[in-house]
């Protein structure tokens, strides 16, 4: 009996002790980072609030609230890759985003663009969140162009022709339908059958890269090209581009006759090192998308526009932002 009572001692003492344990555990578990995949993601995030989101890191970018060097990129050879790392504070929050970008992988059915993103509390720098960036770069990427064909492109602009048809087509062809009344839908890749499948899936219509640009409104590149694959002479007088694809130094999309046309960029800093459209052809920059959203510079919709996109860390940050406070309710 004696000996019972002690093993019910024992058994009970075990158990407060793994109590105790669990408890401490959970306690820890709750000061962790959040951890949130793409599915996640994709369940606090959508376009129609990016917009406006975008639009305030631009403006913000442009009149210095925010600290954000140019991203710092490593290139992996083999097999032809690259690794950036993009820092950013803003009056909102602290985080990075670390990317990758491997062409080859359009080969082997795996995303071009892979990416993880770090949130740390702006106040004391503890570590927040850790997400999935894959997403967040292909939504937040588009919906600056968004921010962009709304500021410069006519508000009767519906003919929308897009050169290139992986992800980031099929973003924009979303965003780009919150801002403007797309009507048409014209589609040119290298390849003609993703071109086919891809205008099947938006209602467009694959064609050649000249018919396509001509007389289109909006005009999107989005990629993988080294070489110009958009000739200014395509260009009707008063259109609009969005430039996403070219972002190393030695590489282009758009002919120098196209960089003619009035230019913006979301960086000068980053575009005078990164984009090759700008440094190869010698292009004037008119100005930042975030000094037009601040008023500080004029915008004439009757121009001809680029918009010439490389991607900041303040566009991460923000969208990551805007997550992790639909995921926490703070």
């Amino acid at each position: 009996m004696e000996a019972n009572s002690q093993l019910d001692r024992e058994t009970r003492f075990q158990l407060a002790r793994g109590a105790r344990f669990m408890e401490d555990t959970i306690c820890r578990m709750g000061d962790a980072p959040l951890f949130l995949d793409e599915h996640q993601v994709r369940q606090h995030l959508r376009m129609s609030d990016l917009i406006p989101a975008m639009e305030k890191a631009l403006a913000e970018f442009s009149t210095g609230k925010i600290v954000q060097p140019v991203r710092s990129v490593i290139k992996v050879e083999p097999p032809g890759g690259f690794f950036g790392m993009m820092p950013a504070s803003s009056p909102a929050g602290l985080g990075i985003k670390l990317v990758t970008f491997y062409p080859p992988n359009a080969e082997k059915n795996l995303p071009t663009h892979m990416a993880m993103i770090l949130l740390f509390d702006r106040e004391t720098g503890t570590p927040l969140a850790v997400m999935d960036g894959t997403l967040i770069t292909e939504m937040r990427t588009a919906t600056v162009s968004a921010v962009a064909t709304n500021l410069l492109a006519s508000p009767e602009a519906c003919v929308l022709a897009i050169l290139g048809s992986g992800v980031q087509a099929r973003s924009h062809v979303e965003a780009l339908r919150i801002v403007r009344p797309i009507k048409e839908i014209r589609v040119w890749s290298r390849t003609g059958t993703n071109a086919q499948k891809f205008a099947a899936e938006v209602g467009g219509k694959a064609m050649s890269a000249e018919d396509a640009v001509r007389d289109a409104d909006i005009i999107v590149t989005v990629t993988s090209s080294t070489v110009p694959v958009l000739k200014g002479e395509w260009l009707k007088n008063g259109s609009h581009v969005n430039a996403v694809g070219a972002c190393r130094p030695d590489w282009r999309e758009l002919d120098d006759e196209v960089m003619k046309n009035t230019i913006f960029v979301d960086s000068r800093a980053a575009a005078m090192q990164e984009a090759g459209d700008i440094i190869l052809s010698n292009a004037r920059i008119h100005g930042e998308l975030g000094e037009a959203l601040a008023g500080k510079i004029k915008v004439d919709q009757g121009e001809t526009t680029v918009f010439k996109s490389l991607g900041m860390a303040i566009e991460d940050l923000a969208t990551a932002l805007l997550v992790y406070r639909s995921a926490t309710g703070r």
